[in-house]
């Protein structure tokens, strides 16, 4: 009872240390993290490898200290008895040390390989469930099953191997048991009479089999615990994760007000993705005037959501400087600067819960607040039509709400952040032209005062903006009012406003 006390206790502590450790150093890794690392990988590490170490590896620790104690006490017992049986028992422990080392450099291999396989199967299986409404609707059941099949015959070879590489080890294990056993008693019995007495014979005999049996377990536990470790170290791979700067730098902290005019300018900005890939953006320079309304357009590739993310440090840039009101957003934490920001992107995030949750997630504003956020983005009396009202449920992902609902409700946290400046990433590319024009109403009424910087492919989107920066290939092509660009018929933006034309007139 004690030592199962003791195992459940520490064992539960140290798994929950290592996930704690493993989630914080997983929610702090950059970006480029999760852009080059399956979704079934890290499922893989916080489901398979964190259950190991929370059911398996303390009670296989707690069976292997008991089997070393009994394994130690049986040879001090016949080490009084009859010591010259232990004669043997050097040469066999030696034998079993040495089946254990050449079985486990290839278990152990055998282990991280199942474990690199399980992924892709865990990661199809996400995606097959995310998409299956395209999957039937394309009629592409075949092609998925065909491809599960395939992961799990994938994981099924490490599997097989590994299940045959421990019979091998235990059949070894057993015929040198068996074998020692009996060459002992064949000494035993060709002892003359007198040298050992019976009563001693017999009890040499029965620890005999019990050391032969200990000895067997004692190996297979250490083996079987050693390959349990794995998981160990898998998951304190991603405690060395690389980290996004501090959220929070104490002796530079910006003022509780700022930013107060929302003024942004853009200082030589090279970013890159990767320190071995070329430059997104070469050398931007500009400045956007705080209170006006930027549109940002260009082709695709041209690097604009590139500049989005070093606006707010999701890429640290490689050169230059972004600076916010005389405040360079490089020097201070990434929460000062992320919390005074907003942003509405192109695919809206709902989380399972309320409405109430979703629009204040950290349950800043009171309810009044949020109702007139409602109002002001058009879903007050949608919300007020529904039973539950604030408290209405949103499933996973907002399924049970429509792309243009979601898009206004990612709006309305916006309203209700009131930051002095908002980017608008591709937010109305994904709904109807009437919710379009709507979410421009808003913004241009709610908004004035504040900078509002919009990425669109529909030129009408940004055609009413204060100013408009045309990007080509990461640097800047034009940056100039839209009046003045459309005077001049060799401008990319008059290109793009006519191509723009031309797809709507096909259409």
């Amino acid at each position: 009872f004690v030592r199962s006390l003791l195992v459940a206790t520490f064992g539960l502590a140290t798994a929950q240390k290592l996930f704690v450790k493993m989630l914080r150093c997983v929610f702090r890794a950059p970006m480029s993290f999760f852009d080059t690392t399956p979704s079934g990988r890290i499922l893989n590490r916080v489901s398979v490898d964190q259950s190991v170490v929370d059911l398996d590896i303390a009670f296989r620790l707690g069976g292997f200290a008991s089997t070393t104690i009994q394994l130690l006490g049986i040879v001090a017992v016949m080490s009084k008895v009859t010591w010259q049986v232990l004669i043997l028992i050097v040469p066999m422990a030696v034998a079993c040390m040495w089946m254990q080392r050449y079985y486990i450099a290839s278990s152990r291999e055998l282990t991280r390989i199942l474990s690199v396989q399980k992924s892709p199967v865990i990661h199809l299986f996400s995606e097959s469930i995310a998409g299956a409404a395209t999957i039937r609707g394309f009629g592409q059941e075949k092609r998925f099953m065909k491809r599960n099949l395939y992961l799990l015959d994938c994981f099924a070879r490490p599997l097989f191997s590994s299940l045959a590489a421990i019979e091998w080890l235990c059949l070894r294990m057993e015929l040198l048991s068996t074998f020692v056993f009996a060459f002992c008693m064949a000494i035993l019995v060709s002892f003359p009479p007198g040298t050992i007495e019976p009563s001693m014979a017999g009890l040499a005999v029965t620890y005999g089999l019990n050391l032969n049996a200990r000895m067997s377990r004692w190996i297979l536990s250490f083996c079987k615990l050693e390959n349990r470790i794995i998981s160990v170290e898998r998951i304190y791979q991603y405690c060395k994760l690389p980290s996004e700067a501090p959220l929070i730098i104490e002796n530079s902290r910006p003022s509780s007000s700022w930013p107060e005019n929302g003024n942004i300018e853009l200082v030589d900005l090279k970013v890159r993705y990767k320190d071995d890939l070329p430059l997104v953006l070469h050398g931007i320079s500009c400045i956007f005037p705080g209170g006006k309304k930027i549109g940002i357009v260009g082709r695709t590739g041209s690097g604009k959501s590139t500049l989005i993310q070093a606006l707010f440090r999701l890429i640290e840039p490689t050169g230059g400087k972004v600076i916010i009101d005389d405040v360079d957003i490089s020097r201070i934490g990434l929460h000062d600067l992320r919390s005074r920001l907003s942003i509405i992107p192109q695919d809206p995030t709902l989380f399972e819960g309320t409405i109430r949750m979703n629009l204040d997630p950290l349950e800043e504003c009171t309810d009044q607040e949020i109702w007139e956020a409602l109002e002001k983005c058009q879903l007050g009396e949608v919300i007020r039509s529904k039973d539950e009202k604030l408290d209405s449920p949103v499933l996973e992902n907002g399924d049970n709400w429509s792309v243009g609902q979601r898009q206004l409700i990612a709006l309305g946290r916006a309203l209700l952040k009131q930051a002095k400046i908002l980017v608008l990433d591709e937010a109305t590319a994904s709904v109807d032209t009437a919710t379009d024009n709507l979410i421009q109403k808003i913004i241009r009424s709610e908004f004035k005062d504040c900078t509002v910087c919009t990425i669109a492919h529909r030129i009408p989107t940004v055609i009413d903006s204060d100013l408009v920066l045309v990007l080509s290939d990461g640097k800047i092509a034009e940056f100039d009012t839209p009046q003045r660009l459309l005077e001049d018929k060799s401008s990319m933006f008059m290109q793009l406003v006519s191509e723009y034309s031309t797809r709507s007139s096909c259409i």
